[in-house]
Order: C-alpha cells, then sequence, then structure tokens
C-alpha cells in the first residue's frame, strides 16, 4: 500500500471511538483521524456495520479494520485481553483477514498484552449468558464474538480489500449484560440515565452489573488505547496479499455457478 493510500476504520460504539479520537460524532460520518486514516461510527449490529462500510467504500479506502470490544467466548479470556482474529465465522462460513498486516500489528505490541489470536464469531444479538456463549463458542470454535466483524470482514474480501480486525475483550465467559440494559442504550452504546434510574431502583440493572460492565469496558478501553499508541493511526496498513480475499470470492462465485449448472 502506497502512503497516499486511506485506511477505514468500523467502530460501532463511541467509547470504542474515543480510543481513536477525543472529538464526539455521529453515526455514520466519516471522520479524519489522521491524514490517511478515516473513522466512521456504525452503531451497534450488522446492519449499521454495513451501511459505515459502504460509506468508507464510497470514500475509496483502500483497507478496512473493524475496531472495538468483544464478549469472550472462552473461560480463558478476561477484559482486557486483545484478540487479533485470524479467521472470522459468520453463517458457517468462514471469511479471511489478512494475515501478513495481521502479524505486522501482533509483533510490534508490548508483551505485558495478552494477545490471541483463533477465530472471531459474529452474533446477531448481544450474549446475555454464560449458555449462550458456550454454545456459539462450540458451535464455531472461536473464542470471542461481536455483532460488526463479520459484515465488514464480509464486505472486504467481496471488494477485494486488505483487512484485519482488533478487538478488546470487555465482558468474560462468567459475566454478561442483564437484558433489561439495552433497553435504556442507544445503539452508539451511550445510556439514557433516565430510564436507567428506574432500573436500577427495582432491581433490574442492579449497580454491582454496572460497576462490572464499566470496569470490564475500562479494561479493554485501556488495551485499545495502548494499541494505538503503539502501532500509530495509521495501523501498518502497507498493501499486503490481497488474493486471500480473491480466492473467497472465487470459490464462492464457481460453487453458485456449480450449483446451477447441477440444476440444468
Amino acid at each position: 500500500m502506497e502512503d497516499s493510500s486511506v485506511l477505514g476504520i468500523v467502530s460501532a460504539l463511541k467509547s470504542e471511538a474515543s480510543c481513536l479520537m477525543k472529538l464526539r460524532f455521529p453515526l455514520f460520518k466519516i471522520a479524519r483521524i489522521a491524514p490517511t486514516t478515516r473513522l466512521c461510527l456504525s452503531g451497534m449490529g450488522a446492519e449499521g456495520a454495513l451501511k459505515a462500510t459502504q460509506i468508507l467504500h464510497e470514500y475509496e479506502v483502500d483497507a478496512l479494520l473493524s475496531f472495538g470490544v468483544a464478549a469472550a467466548l472462552d473461560d480463558a479470556l478476561v477484559p482486557g485481553d486483545l484478540v487479533l482474529p485470524e479467521m472470522i465465522h459468520s453463517n458457517g462460513r468462514s471469511l479471511p483477514v489478512t494475515l501478513e498486516w495481521r502479524e505486522r500489528i501482533a509483533e510490534l505490541l508490548p508483551s505485558y498484552l495478552t494477545v490471541v489470536g483463533g477465530t472471531l464469531a459474529e452474533t446477531k444479538k448481544p450474549l446475555f449468558s454464560r449458555q449462550e456463549k458456550i454454545k456459539l463458542g462450540a458451535e464455531t470454535g472461536a473464542c470471542a464474538a461481536d455483532m460488526e466483524t463479520a459484515m465488514v470482514a464480509e464486505f472486504a474480501a467481496r471488494a477485494d480489500l486488505p483487512f484485519i480486525a482488533i478487538r478488546a475483550i470487555v465482558d468474560p465467559l462468567e459475566f454478561s449484560p442483564p437484558p433489561a440494559l439495552m433497553n435504556v442504550v442507544y445503539a452508539d452504546g451511550t445510556t439514557d440515565i433516565i430510564r436507567l434510574l428506574p432500573l436500577l431502583f427495582n432491581g433490574a440493572v442492579p449497580l454491582k452489573t454496572l460497576f462490572h460492565l464499566g470496569m470490564g469496558m475500562y479494561a479493554a478501553r485501556s488495551t485499545l488505547s495502548k494499541v494505538v499508541e503503539t502501532v500509530g493511526l495509521t495501523f501498518k496498513s502497507e498493501l499486503t496479499d490481497r488474493s486471500h480475499a480473491y480466492a473467497l470470492v472465487a470459490a464462492e462465485e464457481a460453487g453458485s455457478s456449480a450449483a446451477g449448472s447441477s440444476l440444468r
């Protein structure tokens, strides 16, 4: 990738984006956070991630990065551990990561950070229990999950763009946010305090739960900030071998053609 090439970053939450820039900005607007780096805030979920990725693609970015937090599916992972996945799992398929770029990032990180690879799984909704996490981990072989990365990875593969994900663990296997909390959380992760207060008073959202969530996010943001401090806002996104993405698309097209032929 030439020096003039542009990296596009998708983050779902304002708390994630704040590790990249301090100024706040709305969903689906491109922020210029460095001369060759653009950030688009997507909000939670695959639909928003696709829209943000499309906006960045229309801006003609040359590489894509999914940046933020993830839920642990492995009891060995704790808040603040860093997941640099080597594969993304979505709907029974494996989506590629640009491994050369991933390794470049991993080699630069300080030794005191716990960094794991493996598979990052897609989840269509927040995971509210240990049982849900264990089930998804068993089905996918993944160590962590989020709701946005798979969409960015699939878009990158189809557009033949280099892609990596950088995700810090926010909640461990044994702890998950209560479903009631999601009713008072906006798409960008900010909370409606007025609607939260009754949930605190009636016990639907225990104060202890908020404390654990806050500590988990603090640990995850500390790790993400350290990654940015270490590798910089370009994330060393030099052009790498893009044949992995082309091969995925070619294989899918070949499979579709074969299926069509068998129906004739």
